[in-house]
């Protein structure tokens, strides 16, 4: 009973970090519904799907008959639980790591702001403002320029209708 053992083990811890009766479903769900959480973590993919794959083992085994620790699970698996048990008592679990990486990034780049994408970098918050601004800036020079294309043309025109005539 090595599996069901860690899986009880890693379920009581769940419920009490999550604060959430559902335990292990609790934690796959915070980690589905951080959407960033792969940019930060490095395993946060595997790691979700490991626990998925354990939850849907462990109510094979509890709920349906004939499926047994012996023919569902490896011995591996039950030390990836006690791993995982262990990962998350040491705060270096997949949501311990993503709240670390957006503390520090908070704390690292205060006047930044993250762009959402694949490829996420920091833009300073000013040179938006500048790039919004930029129309009005260009209206006015490019008003400018033809005043003074204007104003050349019409130099032009006087000094030929008076000197050259």
């Amino acid at each position: 009973m090595g599996f069901i053992d860690s899986y009880k083990h890693l379920e009581k811890l769940c419920e009490e970090v999550m604060s959430d009766e559902r335990k292990v479903s609790a934690y796959i769900d915070e980690m589905k519904n951080t959407p960033q959480g792969p940019r930060f973590v490095m395993s946060w993919n595997e790691d979700l799907k490991k626990l998925k794959h354990y939850r849907w083992v462990r109510n094979k085994i509890v709920h349906e008959p004939g499926h047994t620790e012996e023919n569902m699970c490896e011995p591996e698996d039950a030390l990836w639980l006690d791993d995982f048990y262990s990962r998350i008592m040491n705060q270096t679990d997949p949501l311990a790591l993503y709240r670390k990486a957006i503390q520090i990034q908070s704390a690292s780049t205060p006047k930044r702001r993250v762009i959402e994408s694949t490829y996420s970098y920091p833009v300073q918050s000013h040179y938006k403002n500048k790039r919004t601004s930029g129309k009005p800036a260009g209206c006015a020079v490019l008003c400018a320029i033809l005043l003074i294309n204007f104003l050349a043309i019409s130099l032009i025109i006087y000094l030929v209708q008076n000197y050259f005539v």
